[in-house]
């Protein structure tokens, strides 16, 4: 902001001191508090947001227009949720023009704030992707407290208690089963080889590992793209086939190697570089080196503006990334979010596939469940729960949302209420495991309270969750049962959630059904 502001700045004292015909050649320094945060010009309209900043009227209507949040210099970030005029500072600021010989501010006009808020919406956006060095996602990611780290929903194990870095403790009673989660653990674009291949893994030793690594480093580094083609291929093949293979390449050394390959302007290079990340990624020690290296910014890249098949390979990568508790935050903190919301309509169906289960991952993270609410993900995740074969996975993601108050409070004011009680009335639906995960997410909205009680009863929920209650599966009538019995009671927020905790979908006995279909059907690389 200060750079495009300064000038912005420059241009409006300029402006001002030329028309004024009082004291022409007297310096005029505006006191910093009148100026607009957003387009550093005296405010003819000044106006306090919810935030308790003040800018002009006009700024805060473009902002609105285009969902854009600016950060002020001291870092707070503007809430515009609400606008009350501030007459106080617009007859300060008209007091101020006439003690000094200048003309009163005139409102600006729509297309120069425009054009300013554009401006600041670009730099935000690098800023977020790209300011956070190397050096700076080391220190977030690894400079977390020592802890007891949670399965991810899809890791085949036991599920063990989940922490919350720096929040206070837990006063809900959340009750665990141990239970094997069937959720799938690789990418929709990975499919592991047929067993009877082999490329001689016994011979195939650290010695030969040390020889292929330094030959593909090399073919990486060429300014050749044939040999950069021939290298990719080559790193692709090898850790498509041997996990042992994968552990002892992702070495820091091939890793920056490979890092600028997945930003070529060849397509070919390209795809084949995303592959790899993708096959490196399946390890599961990997998943944090591939992170500290830098690779997710030049994922998000990808998956926003390559070619259909490297997009595909990217929503794969970070997909895999997200199984990784600590990589969560990162993925979030880099921009990730945003991309993937707009991955979800992407005309791939795998790249729709793990961008989704992507997302359900990262909104096991609090500050993921926050930042979706607030680039307004929720509307667009309600209209995307109706398109039948995706119900399932949009439903998951806003079972998380829904496990914070902020989630909560958005779903309800974005009608969820009634959009999943419709969908509990269809006499047909994609699968059990899309009724269930329908039932499960009202039951999370059901913390709203009295609020809840009055939407679902307008909605006519009763009637559905009876007949869930009736015919649904032992999970969901479960759920449906607590519902009506808190609607019946009146509901004061002491309703026991077994399935949703403050670290987001909890899934237990049946849920998970039809999710199974997720596991992958697809080509090898």
């Amino acid at each position: 902001m200060d750079g495009h502001g300064n000038h912005r700045l420059k241009f409006s004292i300029f402006h001002h001191r030329s028309s004024s015909t009082s004291k022409p050649d007297r310096p005029i320094h505006y006191p910093p508090e009148y100026l607009c945060g957003i387009s550093r010009s005296l405010m003819a309209d000044p106006v306090v947001v919810s935030s308790g900043q003040t800018y002009e009227r006009l700024s805060v209507r473009v902002c609105q227009d285009f969902g854009f949040s600016p950060t002020d210099d001291d870092g707070s970030t503007a809430d515009f949720s609400s606008v009350i005029t501030n007459r106080n500072m617009k007859l300060t600021i008209l007091k101020w023009c006439d003690n000094n010989g200048i003309e009163h501010p005139q409102p600006p006009d729509y297309t120069s704030i425009e054009l300013i808020v554009r401006q600041l919406m670009e730099k935000q956006r690098q800023n977020n992707r790209f300011l956070a060095s190397d050096t700076e996602l080391l220190r977030v990611v690894a400079d977390k407290r020592p802890g007891v780290a949670v399965h991810a929903a899809t890791e085949v194990g036991l599920r063990v208690n989940r922490f919350q870095l720096n929040s206070p403790p837990q006063t809900e009673e959340i009750v665990r089963e141990s239970t094997i989660l069937p959720f799938k653990t690789q990418p929709s674009c990975y499919a592991p080889p047929p067993q009877t291949e082999e490329i001689g893994r016994e011979s195939f030793d650290r010695e030969g590992n040390s020889e292929e690594e330094s030959r593909i480093i090399s073919k990486f580094r060429s300014d050749n793209e044939f040999e950069q083609q021939e290298g990719v291929i080559s790193l692709r093949n090898l850790t498509k086939s041997d996990e042992s293979i994968r552990a002892s390449l992702c070495t820091k050394e091939l890793l920056a190697a490979l890092l600028p390959l997945v930003s070529s302007r060849s397509m070919n290079i390209q795809i084949n570089a995303v592959a790899s990340v993708v096959n490196l990624s399946i390890k599961k020690s990997n998943k944090m080196k591939i992170v500290r290296s830098g690779f997710v910014p030049p994922l998000i890249d990808v998956l926003d503006r390559g070619s259909a098949e490297s997009q595909e390979h990217a929503a794969g990568s970070l997909f895999s990334l997200s199984l990784d508790d600590e990589n969560k935050m990162a993925i979030g903190i880099l921009g990730g979010l945003p991309v993937l919301m707009n991955a979800l309509r992407s005309e791939n169906e795998r790249t729709r596939n793990d961008s989704a289960l992507c997302l359900y991952h990262l909104t096991l993270n609090p500050s993921n469940r926050v930042k979706l609410v607030k680039i307004g993900a929720v509307g667009i995740l309600l209209s995307l729960a109706r398109i039948e074969g995706f119900a399932s996975r949009i439903l998951l993601i806003l079972c998380n949302i829904a496990a914070c108050v902020d989630g909560r409070s958005a779903m309800l004011d974005a009608n969820a209420v009634d959009c999943l009680v419709g969908m509990l009335k269809e006499k047909e639906m994609d699968s059990e495991s899309t009724r269930e995960n329908c039932v499960v997410a009202l039951h999370a909205l059901s913390q709203g309270g009295f609020r809840f009680r009055g939407l679902a009863t307008a909605a006519g929920a009763v009637e559905a969750l009876r007949e869930v209650e009736e015919r649904g599966s032992e999970r969901a009538r479960e759920k449906a049962k607590r519902i009506l019995q808190m609607m019946r009671t009146g509901g004061n927020g002491s309703v026991q959630m077994d399935g949703i905790d403050s670290g987001g979908v909890s899934w237990t006995g049946r849920v998970g059904v039809g999710l199974n279909r997720y596991s992958t059907s697809t080509t090898k690389f």
